[in-house]
């Protein structure tokens, strides 16, 4: 296992129930839209690749065969089979493993969807590959996560924030490199979409369990930051902020 799957598995292991309940998870209409994406019949076989708490496996269940909810950390796989058992979906399965080492064969898997974790995924271009190797050719592959910034001092202050409040965080990747990666991987990109999403401070830090010193840090980091990229993130008086969220919807070529 490689250190910072260890690191995240150690930093969410101990928040796995908080990311069911967190609105900011839970919620969007990224989310509503992921049904509609899946391959038509019903009986396609779906990944959800670094699911969390599962809310996109809980998304694209009804409109799939079978959904397996893969993650790195035991106790979010956990916290998925038993909301998947509350709720009553049954072709719901989940499976450890991280992204970079999918323990599925070669064209075995209908569409994959990533959501919110990629930025955790420490060699991306290595877990791209393994994504073309277990989809079928033509196969939908949608990634929705955080986006960097294009200007790389605005980038930096957002990685930095992001580094302080979650030790597993690796890097936000912009939309012209998310483009470029899934491109070099063999995928042809069909829809981009890019929102804003509204960040709480204290309920964003409080969520991963962040230390003092590290919100404190935190604060420092953008109160002292460049109006350029305070104005970007429209950082408030209380910390809180707007991230810049991207979905890409492409296919796998062959």
């Amino acid at each position: 296992m490689k250190p910072s799957t260890s690191v995240a598995a150690a930093q969410f292991g101990a928040t796995a129930s908080a990311y069911l309940t967190s609105a900011v998870h839970a919620t969007g209409a990224d989310l509503a839209q992921l049904p509609g994406l899946m391959p038509p019949g019903g009986a396609a076989r779906v990944l959800d690749l670094g699911c969390g708490a599962g809310h996109a496996a809980f998304a694209v269940a009804p409109a799939v065969g079978a959904v397996i909810a893969c993650d790195p950390t035991p106790e979010m796989l956990a916290v998925v089979a038993a909301e998947a058992a509350r709720r009553g979906i049954a072709n719901l399965s989940t499976r450890q493993a991280q992204a970079e080492q999918l323990p599925f064969a070669d064209a075995s898997i209908d569409a994959v969807v990533t959501r919110m974790s990629a930025h955790h995924w420490r060699d991306l271009p290595a877990a791209l590959a393994e994504v073309a190797r277990v989809l079928t050719p033509g196969a939908p592959f949608i990634v929705i996560d955080v986006l960097g910034h294009a200007d790389p001092m605005i980038d930096a202050h957002l990685q930095a924030a992001e580094l302080l409040r979650d030790r597993s965080h690796v890097r936000n990747r912009n939309a012209a490199e998310w483009r470029g990666l899934l491109d070099s991987a063999g995928f042809d990109l069909t829809a981009q979409q890019a929102w804003r999403l509204a960040i709480g401070f204290d309920d964003w830090v409080a969520r991963m369990h962040t230390s003092a010193a590290r919100v404190a840090a935190i604060r420092e980091l953008w109160r002292d930051a460049p109006e350029e990229a305070r104005a970007a993130y429209k950082v408030q008086t209380d910390y809180s902020f707007e991230l810049d969220c991207g979905m890409f919807t492409a296919r796998r070529r062959g």
